[in-house]
């Protein structure tokens, strides 16, 4: 039987639910099993699966590209291979100049904690002094932290020596790591390249599993989640750059040290959610702490500033209502998705929200009331 005849079968949508029925029993009977089992099957797939994501969100930035700097070029496929070519290299530009900002400053900041690493121990002991407090026999004893400062060398080969086949394992996962990016990347520039014969492929696929109608509503529900998530993608780097480049102009401005350190790790952390800027501005606080205290403190203000200015001025500028998430789902699904799937669950918290609140909104809640 031909596949159009057989989804105009008034028994198929019931065999496809009760399929799917079975599926959905057997994945919550034996969840830590399909888990284990599928990170596995995964795992095999990594540098795919990376490469697709690379591939998803450097293809905004081709398109720009496409559009804006190359449009005067006709031919499409040209035209297009330009855009990717130039999309590839400006990510890896912008990474070098970030580990190139970031690698000389933490090693110095490491450095000006092993170097006044005595100091910072006299100053705690005096002020438990001044307060009357006593930390004698517990992890904040000073007298441990003056006998770490004088053994550290032989604390740190001692532990070198002793964990030499754990740290060789790490290395060499990190190798490993490092490979499996690299070949994810090269993917990605294939999979950007062929992203029209890709897409159309998909979508044949679809038309060909379900009735025309409904393959025009999963490909228009997928077009608007495409878009959610373009939308949140491209506009919460731009707003990362904007807080991380007001930040590093505030504390050149002041010269304060460790601008570019901190500015890094503020536009960064402000990627995430909610908890996002405190993290990032515990991270600067604490740098500027070890080197200048009164910096640290007007540090803190204009953190509390920036993230004002940032939640009233910048999001609303920059998402406006095309979300359409109230504040309490977005913590609410930063902290399900955060216990489900960690800090990418974190990171996605947002726009699947969204998405989760237009199923609600367009789809179920219409059904339910046309049920009546």
């Amino acid at each position: 039987m031909e596949p159009e005849k057989r989804r105009e079968k008034k028994w198929y949508p019931n065999a496809v639910a009760a399929c799917v029925a079975v599926a959905f029993y057997v994945l919550l009977t034996h969840l830590d099993t399909v888990a284990d089992a599928l990170s596995v099957f995964l795992g095999y797939f990594r540098p795919v699966i990376l490469g697709c994501v690379l591939a998803y969100l450097m293809n905004p930035l081709a398109m720009w590209y496409q559009k804006r700097l190359f449009k005067r070029i006709r031919a499409e496929k040209p035209r297009w291979m330009l855009s990717v070519t130039l999309a590839v290299l400006s990510v890896l530009f912008l990474l070098a100049l970030l580990l190139g900002t970031v690698i000389p400053q933490l090693a110095e900041s490491v450095g000006t904690l092993a170097d006044n690493f005595d100091g910072y121990a006299a100053s705690f002991e005096a002020m438990l002094d001044n307060s009357g407090l006593s930390m004698s026999g517990t992890v904040l004893d000073p007298q441990r932290w003056h006998t770490l400062s004088e053994n550290m060398m032989d604390t740190i080969s001692g532990f070198i020596s002793g964990n030499a086949a754990r740290i060789l394992s790490a290395t060499a996962s990190a190798g490993k790591g490092i490979f499996t990016w690299a070949v994810a990347l090269i993917l990605s520039v294939y999979l950007l390249s062929a992203k029209d014969s890709a897409k159309a492929g998909a979508a044949r696929l679809l038309r060909a599993l379900l009735r025309p109608k409904r393959a025009k509503k999963a490909l228009d529900f997928l077009r608007r989640c495409d878009h959610i998530l373009v939308r949140f993608v491209v506009d919460s780097l731009l707003e990362s750059l904007i807080v991380g480049a007001t930040n590093a102009a505030f504390m050149l401005i002041c010269r304060m040290q460790y601008a570019g350190l901190i500015s890094v790790a503020v536009g960064v952390t402000n990627l995430i959610p909610t908890f996002g800027p405190i993290i990032g501005g515990v991270i600067g606080a604490f740098v500027l702490l070890l080197v200048n205290p009164v910096h640290a403190l007007i540090f803190v203000a204009f953190t509390f500033v920036l993230q004002f200015a940032d939640g009233y001025i910048v999001k609303p500028k920059l998402f406006g209502d095309s979300l359409g998430v109230s504040g309490l789902l977005i913590l609410i699904a930063g902290i399900v998705f955060g216990n489900m799937f960690g800090i990418v669950g974190v990171l996605m918290a947002i726009p699947s929200a969204a998405i989760l609140n237009f199923i609600y909104c367009d789809y179920l809640l219409p059904a339910l009331e046309n049920r009546k």
